[in-house]
């Protein structure tokens, strides 16, 4: 079967004339999806270094010859075979010489539907089945050379998440072949660094909870995110939580803050929020007193280990703090909502109080029979923060009130204010 490709980035030049080259992974993929095809990786075949440099092309590669193209700037990798001569996803022998084939080149990759080339004839060269594969919505691994790289358990979670929408599942044999990297120790040579950067493209992904629940399968979650893994087998009451698990609420919230929002600050705050709920000791379940402040030290320790951003930490944890506050938005007496809106540094952030609402609301609906309920919740406290804003402080400076005195001034307006909404909203 011929597939067709664009390739107009070298209809105005001879420079691809003298080579051999094909369009390889994601773009073939994604093309025979249907798919907006983002990148483009090209592989060169019988080609040398000093021949792409002759050529005009930059080489770009350390650990193996990429190029850039002269006119386009898309990458051109020679053809490579690897050997594994070490622990981790760093742990190989690169071999690029000019005797590599398009065949062992395609080989050395993780799945089947990331395996296939096109040539400049738009010809589809298919040596491992990926386009049965992917007809069938099957992700399967090319070859045991899989089990070699650890990273590779991370990047089939990732496109699990991209492609669950479509139907698309793992092969039974490659899940094993998953749990065999989690036996070998391996995944504990991934770096923090690589282990969250997969994690932040997953949880942009079309179902990022799909990501979580594969590493969770294959044991790796335990690995990689143990404050995480730990919440699966811990209850709740199942008045308030009917899925009563909660690993399971945590997966839940998740998907809710993806119904919400696409910021995927919000969705790891919703994911990570109950990690308090953890620490309870087993004697207590399944009450979790405490849980929200008991979260924070776990969030952080997460964070850090993965080297996640810090506004991802910080919004991670004023969640785990302040979301029951927020889900009692009409039961709390002026003052409790002034503490919080304090605490969220909401007057000098509102956005990222936006992002605590909405991710307290996907935690109220990450919960069986909870999905499409109302939170009003949300709407009060933005109301809230509304009318405190409206406090004039320069009128209060006008009067001569400084330091203690003008901070207690503008608090008793602030609180008048919140008194105000309450009142409202109960006649």
């Amino acid at each position: 079967m011929a597939e067709t490709v664009s390739d107009d980035s070298h209809s105005n030049s001879n420079i691809m004339t003298k080579l051999n080259y094909y369009l390889v992974g994601g773009a073939v993929r994604d093309q025979l999806l249907g798919l907006e095809i983002k990148d483009r990786d090209w592989v060169v075949v019988g080609a040398t270094p000093a021949r792409m440099l002759e050529l005009g092309y930059k080489q770009v590669g350390a650990d193996f010859p990429v190029f850039l193209h002269p006119e386009t700037s898309e990458e051109y990798a020679l053809a490579r075979t690897e050997r594994k001569t070490g622990s981790g996803y760093q742990g190989f022998e690169c071999n690029s010489d000019a005797s590599v084939t398009l065949e062992e080149d395609l080989q050395r990759r993780d799945l089947t539907i990331n395996a296939m080339a096109l040539d400049p004839q738009g010809k589809l060269i298919d040596p491992y089945g990926g386009k049965n594969d992917l007809d069938a919505r099957i992700l399967r691994h090319v070859s045991p050379a899989f089990s070699e790289d650890p990273l590779r358990v991370l990047r089939l979670a990732r496109f699990a998440a991209r492609f669950a929408a479509s139907g698309f599942h793992i092969a039974t044999e490659t899940k094993a072949l998953c749990a065999q990297i989690r036996q070998s120790g391996e995944l504990e040579h991934l770096t923090s660094e690589r282990v969250w950067q997969e994690t932040q493209t997953a949880l942009a992904e079309a179902s990022p909870e799909v990501y979580f629940e594969v590493l969770q399968e294959v044991g790796a979650l335990e690995v990689l995110f143990p404050e995480l893994h730990r919440l699966f087998g811990v209850p709740q009451p199942e008045q308030y939580h009917p899925e009563i698990d909660c690993g399971i609420h945590a997966i839940m919230s998740l998907q809710q803050a993806c119904r919400l929002s696409s910021d995927t600050e919000i969705r790891f705050a919703a994911l990570v929020h109950d990690l308090g709920k953890a620490l309870t000791p087993p004697d207590n379940w399944p009450r979790h007193h405490g849980h929200e402040l008991k979260g924070v030290k776990p969030i952080k320790a997460l964070c850090k280990r993965l080297t996640a951003p810090k506004r991802y930490m910080e919004l991670a944890c004023l969640v785990s703090e302040f979301h029951t506050h927020i889900h009692r938005a009409s039961e709390l007496r002026p003052d409790t909502v002034l503490k919080v809106l304090k605490r969220c540094d909401a007057f000098r952030k509102p956005a990222r109080f936006e992002q605590i609402l909405l991710t307290s609301m996907a935690d109220a609906r990450g919960r069986t029979g909870f999905e499409d309920n109302d939170y009003p919740q949300a709407e009060l406290f933005r109301a809230y923060l509304e009318a405190v804003l409206k406090v004039n402080a320069k009128a209060l400076v006008e009067q001569g009130l400084q330091a203690k005195a003008l901070g207690d001034a503008i608090d008793l307006q602030r609180r008048e204010e919140i008194e105000k909404i309450k009142e409202q909203r109960d006649r």
